[in-house]
């Protein structure tokens, strides 16, 4: 099962200001210097930034994490939390350092005081159901995912896990359902679960099969059209992507067809003429499961979050181009643009500013203002994302 979720590792100058001083100086006065150059721009920093000491730590925690230096990164993360105890991006790192460390009892502690400050935190509660199975305690774990999808039904992971502890827990009808609603949420789950122990209780059910077919289409779709091809990308058996295929074949989804290799023909199989089309007019999902039509507010809303982590990640890259061209999706009433008027008008106001700057100044302005843009795409982000749990729910 999927035991992780994903993280960010990515090295910061930042984090390693105590530790470039690397060079031999002739004379010991130089390096005095240096060290007070050094103390006055982090002052200036830090008058700057009053969050700066924390975000300096954490960095440095997360770059100990990558280089799996778990217990250096505990102690970055609660010297970071001595600055501000309520920082939930410090604490769920530090839960999770503790969970691989098998500190299991700290790593609940950890995550129980996350959901003192937010309760509707569908990762805590789903990391918490990964520390009871990590324990065996598949029941416990149940529950746990459980209010994460509670919080936020759209969370593909948690169904997904929930999926694996019911196999474990021997419910296999309900497991199934669970793994197919994950899939319907995101498809790389169908892929996942091949090869996942944990549904050794659910691979001969027929429902299980249809998963296959799913992983088998999947390939195809992404340019996979040999038989040895799909088995490698799928790590289904032979036999079952052989079934799979047929099925498919038989269902209008695939056409096979031939190529020539020497003196040998190799089959080939492609999706059937207009098949996205159709299956996105179909009314019911994959498995037979009636897909809800979204009204038009939450798929704005589902939109405008989508834009919201693509600015994020060209913002973070400094990719000046990219972020302008993102920012055209807040301000042009064509796109979101309306959505950022009657839910966000002053940061609508804000983004025009900046393209304004950008488009100016360049990448400088950019990075003097990174922090600030981050900060205002995660404010949006935040009242999107309860927007989008009250609607659904």
């Amino acid at each position: 099962m999927k035991k992780l979720f994903g993280k960010k590792s990515t090295k910061s100058d930042e984090s390693k200001v105590d530790e470039s001083k690397v060079g031999e100086s002739k004379v010991g006065e130089s390096k005095v210097g240096e060290s007070k150059v050094e103390k006055v721009r982090v002052k200036e920093t830090s008058l700057v930034d009053p969050d700066f000491n924390r975000k300096r730590l954490f960095k440095k925690g997360i770059n100990r994490m990558a280089d799996a230096k778990l217990e250096e990164a505990c102690e970055l993360f609660e010297q970071a939390l001595r600055i501000d105890p309520s920082s939930v991006e410090t604490l769920m790192k530090l839960g999770y350092a503790r969970f691989h460390l098998d500190d299991h009892n700290e790593a609940l502690r950890i995550y129980d005081k996350i959901l003192d400050i937010d309760v509707t935190n569908p990762e805590v509660w789903n990391l918490k159901g990964l520390v009871h199975y990590e324990q065996k305690k598949y029941a416990k774990a149940l529950g746990e995912v459980e209010k994460a999808i509670e919080s936020d039904p759209t969370y593909g992971m948690a169904w997904y896990n929930k999926a694996c502890f019911l196999s474990l827990l021997n419910q296999v009808p309900d497991s199934l359902e669970a793994l197919k609603r994950s899939i319907e949420i995101d498809v790389k789950n169908a892929r996942r679960s091949i090869r996942d122990f944990d549904f050794k209780n659910v691979r001969i059910e027929e429902g299980f099969k249809r998963i296959e077919e799913v992983v088998v289409l999947e390939s195809v779709r992404q340019g996979y059209h040999t038989l040895g091809a799909i088995v490698w990308t799928t790590y289904l058996d032979r036999v079952d992507a052989e079934t799979g295929l047929k099925k498919l074949i038989e269902k209008g989804l695939l056409v096979q067809n031939e190529k020539r290799d020497g003196f040998n023909k190799i089959p080939i199989y492609d999706l059937a003429p207009n098949v996205a089309e159709r299956i996105g007019k179909e009314r019911k999902g994959l498995f037979g499961i009636t897909r809800k039509k979204l009204p038009r507010p939450i798929k704005n809303l589902k939109e405008l979050s989508q834009a919201i982590q693509s600015a994020k990640e060209a913002i973070e890259e400094h990719d000046v181009q990219k972020t302008l061209d993102i920012f055209d999706e807040f301000t042009d009433t064509a796109k979101s643009g309306e959505q950022m008027i009657e839910m966000f008008l002053e940061q609508h106001r804000e983004v025009r500013l900046w393209k304004i700057r950008l488009k100016d100044r360049g990448e400088d302005y950019l990075v003097n203002n990174k922090e600030k843009m981050l900060t205002l795409f995660d404010n949006i982000e935040v009242t999107i994302t309860k927007k989008l749990r009250n609607a659904i729910v």
